[in-house]
């Protein structure tokens, strides 16, 4: 197990950050956004408790015929988009990563009673914290196996590119009892909701590259809307 603990501090995103989220050019948000954007980012900065945590896995096996990947004794239907940018992996990781549940917490509270922006920038704020905090422990992983000579992909997660969400029960198989302390629905929704959790391929010959939006048809996806 491979663990991390992080401060809100520590990732909380600029404004301009959050106004591409919100689908603004950096310094276009009208001020009533910007003013509550600060506003919700100084009420939150004492938050701590955001964990990431990831496992690696060598004993695995890529079925390119029927594009999945299995790890131990587990099958992961990843899909023909997924497949294609971990089919040279020589070793997994799987990871967990959640913002804690006060900033969804927060952003259910406010929708609940009318105060809709205040939601959504909440939930806004919570997206970015966690992606960041994912981003940090994928900083750590790929410099940990370029000391060995090895290089990893972009992270991918159940719910896109084809990946059937359901499939995260097959995910959080690998952890029980879970650092992140998150828990999924019947359908497979993680609680904290601002949590993320997926799959990195390892190996000398994979590449980190952009994610390759226009092969995959998710509209909602934070990285399309962000440019990536």
């Amino acid at each position: 197990m491979n663990r991390f603990t992080y401060t809100l501090r520590e990732l909380i995103p600029g404004v301009e950050a959050l106004e591409r989220t919100m689908g603004y050019r950096p310094g276009t948000a009208p001020e009533p956004v910007t003013l509550l954007i600060n506003e919700l980012t100084e009420e939150l900065l004492p938050l701590v408790g955001i964990k990431a945590e990831y496992r690696l896995f060598t004993e695995i096996s890529l079925l390119s015929e029927q594009r999945k990947i299995q790890v131990e004794d587990v099958i992961f239907n990843v899909k023909p988009i997924i497949y294609s940018q971990i089919k040279k992996a020589e070793e997994i990781a799987l990871f967990t990563c959640t913002a804690g549940p006060e900033i969804g917490a927060m952003s259910h509270h406010s929708m609940k009673n009318g105060d809709l922006l205040r939601g959504y920038i909440y939930d806004v704020i919570g997206s970015e914290v966690v992606e960041t905090a994912a981003d940090r422990m994928q900083y750590e992983l790929k410099e940990r196996m370029a000391m060995l000579g090895k290089k990893i992909t972009n992270r991918f997660s159940p719910g896109y590119c084809g990946w059937d969400v359901a499939e995260q029960h097959k995910l959080f198989s690998f952890f029980k009892d879970n650092f992140c302390g998150i828990t999924l629905t019947e359908s497979a929704l993680m609680n904290p909701v601002k949590s993320v959790s997926g799959i990195i391929g390892i190996g000398s010959d994979v590449r980190y590259s952009p994610y390759q939006c226009k092969l995959c048809d998710d509209k909602n996806c934070l990285y399309r809307r962000k440019g990536l």
